[in-house]
């Protein structure tokens, strides 16, 4: 007779003990990257050394993957190696970002003002004027642009997710929105240009112009956008419906648009702040003036972006306070594609479906 023995199971505290290994101190760790990162940002702003000091900081971070590796072993090392390496890359990203948010905030700031808001530069001549009649143009120029670019976008998205499927036409339409993406915006601003010629002749100048050079750009951006948010409306959802006998027209409209419309309004309104700070087009086909202009059909209209550059191309004499006023721009400008940024970000959490949030 054969007898069995068996061996029980190990218990987990002694699994633990198996896999524990050493590690190091992590009060240590943190003091060496927080004296890093000082290094870093005193020579990043030119204190102490400059460029030198910086790189001191950044050496001083690989201190601590070599340490790993003779404490903790080779696996942990590399870990820490590739942590260090994407954070660099990270935060080398952020210095551009940063750089540019500090100039405009420390140039801009001291020119905002209730007169900057509230008065246009029609008959103003070195200090004083605003950018009001540059922030009506902008919002009505772009208010146009989404009213042309969003039923365009929105319904060749459709009909490349509910209609189209893999045909053909779906494939060149596809192509050509890739193609789209990529035009430069001048080349956006001569189209529109070209086109308000054979109306009006040459030499016009016009707000809808404008509105149409963005859209043109826009369009691409949304379909795209709405595309990838239809494409994950599940198709459960249209069986149920169509199994109830519900038309497939009302079916897009009462289930599938619903459904994706967080992120549709996302996509809209990322690009929406793609566009609005575009200068070349609207330079081309909108022009510049120094007077508010309601009209989107009858006459020059100035922008954020045109306004901006225009004062400093043309600063005028003395120049000192059209720059002034081209920072001051720049920062209202900079703030409303923030706004819009984190418009998107709230549509897109507060109108999700609880299970995608």
């Amino acid at each position: 007779m054969t007898t069995t023995t068996l061996t029980p199971p190990p218990r987990a505290d002694d699994l633990a003990d198996s896999l524990r290994t050493r590690t190091l101190p992590v009060a240590a760790v943190r003091t060496i990257h927080a004296v890093a990162i000082a290094l870093v940002v005193l020579g990043l702003f030119g204190i102490v050394g400059g460029v030198r000091l910086a790189l001191l900081g950044y050496a001083l971070t690989f201190t601590v993957p070599i340490w790993s590796r003779v404490v903790e072993g080779g696996r942990r090392a590399t870990d820490r190696l590739v942590t260090l390496l994407v954070t660099s890359a990270f935060g080398l990203a952020l210095i551009p970002l940063g750089s540019i948010m500090w100039s405009v905030l420390e140039q801009g700031l001291p020119v905002l003002s209730a007169e900057f808001f509230t008065y246009s530069m029609r008959n103003v001549v070195g200090e004083g004027g605003g950018i009001y009649h540059a922030m009506i143009g902008t919002l009505l120029i772009t208010a146009g642009a989404t009213a042309i670019s969003v039923p365009i976008g929105l319904f060749t998205a459709i009909y490349l997710i509910e209609y189209g499927e893999d045909g053909r036409m779906s494939t060149w339409i596809r192509f050509l929105v890739d193609v789209m993406t990529g035009i430069p915006s001048i080349v956006a601003g001569l189209f529109a240009y070209a086109l308000f010629v054979v109306f009006f002749g040459d030499g016009v100048r016009m707000g809808i112009g404008g509105a149409v050079a963005l859209a043109v750009l826009m369009v691409p951006t949304v379909v795209r956008s709405c595309e990838e948010m239809l494409k994950l409306v599940p198709n459960e959802l249209r069986e149920a419906s169509y199994a109830l006998g519900v038309p497939k027209w009302r079916t897009i409209v009462k289930v599938v648009l619903p459904t994706a419309l967080a992120g549709i309004v996302t996509g809209i309104t990322l690009a929406i702040a793609r566009v609005i700070g575009e200068t070349a087009p609207l330079l081309v086909i909108a022009g510049a003036t120094d007077s508010v202009n309601f009209n989107l059909f009858d006459g020059r209209m100035a922008t954020l972006p045109v306004f901006t550059y225009s004062s400093i191309m043309q600063p005028g004499v003395p120049p000192e306070p059209s720059i002034e006023r081209a920072w001051g721009a720049a920062l209202v400008l900079l703030v409303i594609v923030m706004v819009l940024n984190l418009v998107a970000r709230l549509v897109s959490h507060f109108f999700s479906p609880k299970g995608e949030r």
